[in-house]
């Protein structure tokens, strides 16, 4: 069994600060890319950002400047901060868990976190 626990997201309006968490637990194994995707309404789930367990990171072209995923591996927990944020970034955030159990292997994903911008 095994948990992705998001937190940090909520309503801003244009220009602000938000910064999400995502805290992996449970029986994995191993725990590689952890990442985050974005979903809104009547569109396809797409990434957002991306980090590497050794730390490379990669961001969609939309958010490149003004967010910046990192992680803390010695608790298992990706961030996203998301700073000038748009009306457009309005979505439910997913974390991402690239990993394995003894069970299975990845991806792995949270419940959603809302994040709404208002202009």
């Amino acid at each position: 069994q095994v948990q992705l626990v998001e937190s940090g997201g909520g309503l801003v309006q244009a220009g602000g600060s938000l910064r999400l968490s995502c805290a992996a637990s449970g029986s994995f194994v191993s725990i590689d890319s952890m990442g985050w995707y974005r979903q809104a309404p009547g569109q396809q789930r797409e990434l957002v950002a991306r980090i590497t367990r050794p730390g490379s990171t990669n961001y969609a072209d939309s958010v490149k400047g003004r967010f910046t995923i990192s992680r803390d591996n010695t608790k298992n927990t990706v961030y996203l901060q998301m700073n000038s944020l748009k009306p457009e970034d309005t979505a439910v955030y997913f974390c991402n868990v690239q990993g394995s159990t003894w069970i299975r292997g990845g991806p792995f994903w949270g419940q959603g976190t809302q994040v709404t911008v208002s202009s």
